[in-house]
């Protein structure tokens, strides 16, 4: 396992959960150099077989109020097409004379040849998935700690005026103590 973030590392230390590698140097902007390194790892080991799944989990950004943990597949990549690449079936209506048969694909001329296009476009794909995962977490970081900032901002607001409401009747206990004090005495001369 390997972890990213100062809070994601502190959290497997106290539950004594070793991680393999860890990346602290995504502060506030994941840098796409940083990520494709990363990512370079990882699919070296996909492909050597050292590894056969990449499976990541991240907070994603969805609004100011929310955002959710993401639990997401990375590597293998998913399939691409599905059943419509081994050809379909099709049945013909019985009352025009038609036949149960298969219908060939269409057969397209890729250049470069499909081979290359899928040994670079899918790579590309994977590095931009990883780091869409930690763009998603930067954000997602970023507003939760705007949030906070806010609201220990309107917090602080709200306890300065309290106390500036308690200081001022103090001081205008005080202030009528020494008048009352003051015509006491007056009162006491005459």
């Amino acid at each position: 396992m390997n972890i990213s973030g100062k809070r994601g590392i502190s959290y497997f230390n106290f539950r004594k959960i070793a991680a393999a590698e860890t990346y602290t140097q995504f502060e506030d902007r994941p840098a796409w150099d940083e990520v494709e390194v990363i990512a370079n790892q990882y699919l070296e080991r996909y492909l050597t077989g050292k590894i056969d799944r990449l499976e990541v989990v991240y907070t994603k950004f969805l609004s100011m109020a929310k955002q959710v943990v993401v639990h997401e597949t990375l590597l293998p990549l998913s399939e691409i097409g599905g059943e419509a690449d081994q050809g379909t079936k099709a049945k013909g209506n019985a009352e025009e004379g038609g036949e149960e048969g298969t219908h060939a694909v269409a057969d397209y001329d890729f250049l470069p040849s499909a081979e290359s296009i899928l040994t670079e476009v899918a790579p590309a794909s994977f590095k931009i998935k990883l780091f869409k995962c930690f763009l998603d977490a930067a954000v997602s970081e970023q507003i939760a700690r705007m949030v906070a900032m806010k609201a220990a901002t309107e917090n602080a607001d709200s306890m300065i005026q309290v106390l500036t409401m308690a200081v001022n009747r103090s001081r205008q206990s005080q202030i009528t103590g020494e008048l009352t004090e003051l015509i006491g005495g007056v009162e006491a001369l005459k």
